[in-house]
């Protein structure tokens, strides 16, 4: 599995970016978040049309806004394609207004060379990493897929990386740091 530290890979996938007939996909590359000096928030669901995925796909988009107040761009990303990830958004209430690239990695090629891959159904694991603006990997947390993550515990582990300091144990925005 990718580590801290790590270059995040070089990818360029499909992706679905809209439900406006003729402008649902668009390609989204690594690059684009590099050109844009932004955070990268990349969270993985095992399939789409499930159960516990489509509460954590809402669950990011409502809180959109205070990932792009943080200056970090926001994917979700699974192995279905990109014709699958638009029938969904199109048949699941919560998901048709998404604000967010839903990422087709068909090849499932970027979730092996990420090591996020179940051996077994060829399915993603619940992964998020955050990337900082030079493409390194600062977070990585991966859960079982029966087990839904904690979106408010991304957005803490976002600001305490963004404060560039030693933040303790249960850290929230606001509070004080560690000087050593």
């Amino acid at each position: 599995m990718i580590g801290i530290g790590e270059k995040f890979p070089e990818f360029e996938k499909q992706a679905v970016v809209s439900l406006e007939k003729g402008k649902e996909f668009a390609k989204i590359s690594s690059k684009d978040f590099r050109d844009a000096d932004e955070w990268m928030v990349m969270f993985w669901w095992p399939k789409d049309f499930t159960f516990v995925c489509p509460t954590e796909i809402a669950e990011f988009n409502k809180s959109f806004g205070e990932f792009r107040d943080r200056d970090a761009q926001l994917i979700g990303a699974s192995t279905d394609s990109e014709f699958v990830h638009l029938a969904w958004r199109n048949n699941h209430d919560d998901l048709r207004g998404l604000r967010f690239p839903m990422l087709a990695d068909t090849s499932k090629s970027l979730a092996e060379e990420l090591g996020i891959l179940e051996q077994s159904e060829k399915v993603a694991y619940r992964a998020t990493i955050i990337v900082d603006p030079h493409g390194i990997v600062r977070w990585v947390s991966v859960n079982d897929l029966n087990v839904g993550r904690n979106v408010k515990e991304v957005l803490r582990v976002l600001d305490a990386l963004q404060t560039d300091e030693l933040c303790p144990c249960n850290w929230e925005k606001g509070q004080e740091t560690i000087s050593a």
